[in-house]
């Protein structure tokens, strides 16, 4: 395993992620396998684990705590704070209330002392950057927590909006000023479908020495032959409807051609698309970590043999032709 400095730290983290979002009632409510899974990532040399507060309502969180007991020291160990965790108007958001108090609940569920990297699950427009960084700078200073990053979705919605690269940039500027904490990593989403990081939060992140932990790099089951043309949305987990919805809508016509083209390269390279499209997340030189979400024992040892492929010029070029750098076919 080819460990990875996260950003401007002295941090090794290995270049897949565990995320922990399938463990639980989201994705696989069985722990003892979701246990066994994390632990053969784990005799992988995959050292960075990733969860929420919300996955399955702290179930996550809880499974990777059975998990680690007795290998703390083996993990970097990552959690976010930001989505609803009670029916309280102070139970979510980025508040010093809400950071403070959701942050001991995870450090009792995960039954750590410290977290290793704790990240702003999304931006909050309600609370003021110097709220949310002296919360956490709080959090450092006392121990609790070891590095700060943040993350971002692809929606544009009130209350789940993007984080551009200026507005990153510009937290970097408060806690220079403030002597805040500043954000080691960034967690946006990333795939051959997802391209647009490349225009601007890449080129500001090698800049600034941000390190980028890349979400779904699957695109959510698009890029492992789930969805093809003139298929039917299988409907296999509540997280397909939500990603697809109906798979004969007319705005997917352009992606499914794609998905057909890479079904094709994979083919030609004699590896599955899902290896090509992880291998593929690991490429860019912006990019620390890409982040596998296995539900089940299969996925992880596709993932993890993706760390063995390597993409030749042909095949870069080929993906660059059917999605070009910067852009996204959604």
């Amino acid at each position: 395993m080819q460990y990875r400095r996260l950003g401007g730290t002295g941090l090794k983290v290995s270049p897949l992620c565990l995320g922990a979002m399938m463990f639980g009632r989201w994705g696989n409510p069985d722990h003892d396998e979701s246990i066994r899974i994390i632990h053969r990532a784990l005799d992988a040399g995959i050292n960075f684990i990733d969860t929420a507060n919300v996955y399955s309502e702290g179930e996550s969180e809880e499974i990777v705590a059975k998990a680690i007991a007795g290998k703390r020291e083996q993990v970097v160990l990552a959690t976010k704070a930001w989505g609803a965790m009670g029916p309280g108007p102070n139970q979510r958001g980025l508040s010093r209330k809400a950071i403070l108090e959701q942050c001991e609940a995870s450090l009792r569920r995960l039954k750590v002392e410290a977290i290793d990297l704790y990240q702003i699950h999304r931006p909050d427009p309600t609370t003021p950057w110097e709220e949310t960084l002296g919360a956490l700078t709080d959090l450092v200073r006392q121990g609790k927590v070891r590095y700060l990053g943040c993350s971002s979705n692809h929606y544009d919605t009130e209350g789940q909006r993007r984080l551009p690269a200026w507005e990153i940039v510009e937290t970097f500027w408060l806690s220079e000023r403030s002597r805040f904490e500043r954000f080691v990593c960034f967690q946006p989403p990333y795939s051959i479908l997802r391209r647009t990081m490349e225009a601007e939060i890449f080129p500001m992140s090698l800049r600034f020495g941000l390190a980028n932990i890349v979400w779904s790099p699957l695109e959510g089951g698009w890029l492992t032959g789930k969805y093809r043309l003139g298929g039917q949305n299988p409907l296999d987990s509540p997280r397909a409807s939500g990603w697809v919805g109906d798979i004969n809508n007319p705005r997917f016509v352009r992606r499914l051609e794609i998905v057909e083209e890479l079904v094709k390269l994979a083919a030609s390279r004699n590896v599955p698309l899902a290896e090509l499209a992880v291998a593929w997340s690991l490429v860019h030189p912006g990019v620390t970590s890409s982040i596998i979400g296995p539900r089940t024992m299969e996925q992880l040892e596709g993932n993890i043999r993706a760390l063995d492929l390597t993409l030749d010029a042909a095949t870069l070029a080929e993906i660059d032709r059917l999605v070009p750098p910067g852009t996204s076919a959604l």
